[in-house]
């Protein structure tokens, strides 16, 4: 009788631990799928690019960048710039060469401790620091020069190839010449097609 007790007790105490360590294999799980970065895939005529933002370091810039994606600004938008052994750029014109209307200007947020290494996606602006607003570009080389240092403003990295950097390779390098008045522009159209958020 004795036995049976205790080995019951055992029982319960081993059913009691199993539960707790369900629990936390659970509770793990939902905070890894929560920390999660978004994906954005981007359909391009050359293939597709699968790009992980990095929301934590670079919060403005990725909602940003999220905002223009959910509401189709990118699909049917060109890589209107492709520099060997540079970048490639995109997000801004149409296949005729319109510039799309866009949302105010943001913040830069260029010193984030995220460099413009090979495959790194970064945001295009003009000469004033806070100007960036749809277009972006993917680095196809380390590019240094282009990141964050004092005295120099530098270009905000938010997120990083993460799939189809052989479709980046492609487009970079493809032949460009000048279409109205743009220097560096793919005579073949690069065109994406359709930019998502992936599920």
């Amino acid at each position: 009788m004795k036995t049976e007790k205790i080995l019951f007790a055992i029982l319960i105490i081993f059913i009691m631990v199993l539960i707790v360590l369900v629990a936390n294999i659970f509770i793990i799980n939902n905070k890894e799928k929560k920390n999660m970065n978004p994906i954005v895939i981007l359909e391009t005529t050359k293939g597709n690019i699968e790009i992980e933002l990095d929301t934590n370091h670079a919060p403005i810039t990725t909602a940003n960048f999220l905002a223009y994606v959910n509401s189709g600004h990118y699909d049917g938008l060109v890589f209107h710039r492709v520099i060997k052994d540079f970048m490639i750029q995109g997000g801004g014109f149409t296949i005729s060469g319109v510039q799309k209307d866009t949302n105010s200007p943001i913040v830069l947020e260029s010193n984030n401790g995220l460099y413009n290494t090979e495959g790194t996606i970064a945001m295009a602006r003009t000469n004033a620091p806070n100007s960036a607003t749809s277009q972006f570009f993917i680095n196809t080389v380390d590019n240094d020069f282009l990141n964050y240092t004092p005295g120099n403003p530098g270009y905000a990295v938010f997120g990083k190839v993460i799939s189809g950097m052989e479709v980046v390779k492609a487009i970079e390098g493809v032949q460009t010449g000048t279409k109205g008045g743009h220097e560096d522009w793919p005579i073949e159209d690069i065109i994406i097609t359709k930019a998502y958020v992936k599920k």
